[in-house]
């Protein structure tokens, strides 16, 4: 049996340029970086690391970059779903994830280079 084109559903993909979306774009964005810096990282600090902090810094170059990814794709295709103070809810948490972000790969770049 052939399907009858009057059964055929279409799939879509709805996508509104807002705040969210934008916020989903930074997170990809900043998750795709995050993880080439922290593999770089993970492979210089390797040898001074003890076990258990490699395992944690191997967590931690893995799942964040992850999770940031995840929930990018996330906003960029289901952000315009959010209240406008949602939306400036998680802009604040994106700039807090990025300032705690950048203040670990530094303080490791300082304490490396002692």
């Amino acid at each position: 049996m052939m399907p009858s084109f009057q059964n055929l559903v279409l799939m879509q993909v709805n996508f509104g340029f807002n705040i969210a979306s934008l916020l989903g774009i930074i997170y990809i964005i900043f998750g795709i970086f995050y993880m080439i810096f922290m593999v770089t990282l993970l492979f210089r600090r390797a040898s001074s690391l003890n076990g258990i902090a490699f395992v944690i810094y191997l967590l931690q170059a893995l799942l964040v970059p992850s999770v940031m990814l995840l929930v990018g794709f996330i906003f960029v295709f289901q952000g315009w779903r959010l209240d406008p103070i949602l939306q400036f809810a998680q802009f604040l948490l994106t700039i807090l994830i990025i300032y705690f972000s950048v203040k670990d790969l530094l303080v490791n770049e300082i304490e490396r280079n002692r």
